[in-house]
């Protein structure tokens, strides 16, 4: 918190300061601006300036719609943790959420250490085999039941 602060007062300190250099030198900020522009030495109103610098609104948008596809990215993968900004490269939640270490549950804050990924690594092939021995059981009784059905229905006299 206390470099967004920090952060905040330079850019406040930068911003101050610029406003003094322009008030100082208004007459040479001034006609900076106008040339330009191109609202300076033309031969109608603001002519220069669509031929100019008003020709570039356009270019201006472009560029806000490629930041904004930058920052829909950058929120994309970060940390779905508020206020955030790391990026998200473990999941939780059976993948619902990407998260920092710090965020996550299962690292507590800490980097994830080479111990911690083996438990890890250990608790999910063994609910994975726990998971194929409980598919494996209802194929089993599927097929169990088919075929009970398949006899049941040979063993019938077919009615013409």
């Amino acid at each position: 918190m206390k470099w967004r602060s920090l952060m905040v007062g330079n850019l406040v300190c930068v911003a101050l300061a610029g406003v003094v250099l322009c008030v100082l030198h208004a007459r040479v900020t001034g006609h900076w601006l106008q040339v330009h522009t191109g609202t300076v030495n033309e031969p109608g109103p603001y002519y220069g300036f669509w031929s100019g610098f008003g020709s570039d609104i356009a270019e201006f948008g472009i560029l806000g719609a490629a930041a904004t596809g930058l920052y829909q990215l950058v929120k994309k993968v970060n940390c779905h943790q508020p206020g955030c900004w790391r990026i998200g490269t473990h999941p939780a939640a059976g993948g619902q959420f990407m998260l920092c270490y710090l965020h996550h549950p299962d690292y507590m804050g800490k980097k994830p250490t080479q111990e911690l990924i083996h438990r890890l690594h250990a608790e999910h092939k063994k609910n994975q085999a726990a998971l194929q021995g409980k598919l494996d059981e209802i194929h089993q009784h599927l097929i169990s039941l088919a075929s009970v059905t398949n006899n049941e229905v040979q063993s019938r006299p077919l009615r013409r």
